[in-house]
């Protein structure tokens, strides 16, 4: 009888340390991580996620510069040389739109110097192009800055 008692002690004890140990993920189910806080570190991993996920993801500029030059290339008729260098003025100046957004600086300043970056954009743009051009491309700024005379054209046409 005693050491039947013993027994059940002893089985008691083993069972009860592998359930305990089980739920600091050393053992039992074998989530791979052994290091007491198996559980824990799944949780901040799922937290640390949700956080990044919060954020928007910043669009590269190339995507954007290709963006503007799948709309412009027909309206404009642009040829290889215009379309790289045009490319690249936009590719500046976006960049250099970010930082100054990112600057910590008055919104008034902001918007002003941005202002100014995107007139220089548009005078740099402007001389590479021809007559024609130059008229369709202050046409697509206009059409850009008011949005709402351009679509009830289209309406009535």
């Amino acid at each position: 009888m005693k050491s039947f008692q013993s027994l059940l002690i002893i089985a008691f004890v083993l069972l009860s340390t592998n359930i305990i140990s089980a739920q600091y993920g050393n053992g039992g189910y074998g989530n791979g991580y052994g290091n007491g806080y198996g559980s824990n570190r799944r949780m901040n991993s799922a937290m640390d996620q949700s956080r990044t996920q919060d954020k928007p993801k910043e669009i590269p500029v190339e995507v954007t510069v290709g963006k503007i030059m799948k709309r412009i290339q027909p309206e404009l008729v642009l040829d290889e040389l215009q379309v790289i260098a045009i490319s690249n003025i936009l590719t500046e100046s976006i960049k250099t739109q970010g930082m100054l957004i990112k600057a910590e600086v008055s919104q008034d300043e902001k918007i002003k110097n941005i202002t100014v970056l995107s007139e220089t954009t548009d005078r740099k743009i402007m001389e590479l192009l021809n007559k024609d051009q130059k008229e369709k491309y202050i046409a697509m700024n206009e059409e850009a800055k008011n949005p709402k005379k351009s679509k009830s054209k289209k309406k009535s046409n």
